[in-house]
């Protein structure tokens, strides 16, 4: 993991969520919502639901929200239902983009999908053409000035914790597990009286492609046209900028 920082891209693409906030609140209520339907509305009893709350905190949705996509996935009846799908493709030099979705029309969002590439200057590709280039994560937040310790005293609580490891910048520390012990970890660095800003199961590249600005601006976007798709959740990629 090391010389690799998720936080940046989080940075980066904030101001662009910010400005969608009213869709960005619709995809993390399906997830609640899945996650609900499929584990039961107890966070406490139910991982997959305690992770989707979370990702809607630190995305700061508003609770209502979350008890009603919560109470709609838990309440008696047929309700709606969603298939997780995942689409492979490529952007500019070769840089892999993974998208993930969750869909109640495999027809209609693949159709999306496909003109979102075609649109934008990439190349959607065949299932299993990009998977194996990323690893799948546990990935924990943990913002500077609301956790007052050094690097080594924050990696004692990681490792203690049982995570794998730790990256730190002027603004936060980025911890990164087993994509099974996450929930292990956070429970643990909350019990050390640490503030969590972000819990989540993410994708990590093995390699990165590095992108002139212009190759760069054709994969943002092709980021920005799946990513405005009310049915993807995630999309992944690994691009970066030339220094």
């Amino acid at each position: 993991m090391a010389g690799h920082s998720k936080w940046n891209n989080i940075k980066n693409r904030k101001g662009a969520q910010d400005a969608k906030r009213g869709k960005l609140f619709q995809k993390l209520s399906r997830e609640i919502y899945m996650a609900a339907k499929q584990g039961g509305g107890d966070p406490d009893t139910n991982p997959s639901l305690r992770l989707a709350m979370d990702k809607a905190k630190a995305n700061n949705m508003p609770n209502d929200n979350v008890d009603r996509a919560i109470k709609k996935a838990t309440t008696s009846g047929e309700g709606e239902n969603y298939d997780e799908v995942v689409y492979e493709g490529f952007g500019p030099q070769g840089v892999a983009i993974l998208t993930e979705a969750l869909t109640d029309n495999r027809n209609r969002t693949m159709t999306n999908v496909r003109i979102a590439y075609n649109k934008n200057g990439g190349n959607i590709g065949e299932s299993g053409t990009v998977n194996y280039m990323f690893d799948r994560k546990g990935y924990l937040v943990l913002e500077r000035d609301k956790n007052k310790l050094d690097e080594n005293e924050m990696l004692m609580h990681v490792l203690e914790a049982g995570g794998e490891d730790l990256e730190s910048s002027e603004e936060v520390f980025e911890v990164y597990t087993d994509p099974s012990e996450l929930a292990k970890v956070r429970d643990g660095l909350l019990e050390e009286g640490l503030e969590i800003h972000t819990a989540e199961l993410t994708l990590i590249p093995k390699t990165f492609v590095n992108l002139s600005t212009e190759d760069y601006e054709v994969l943002t976007s092709i980021i920005d046209a799946l990513e405005d798709d009310d049915d993807v959740s995630e999309v992944y990629h690994n691009g970066q900028l030339e220094e």
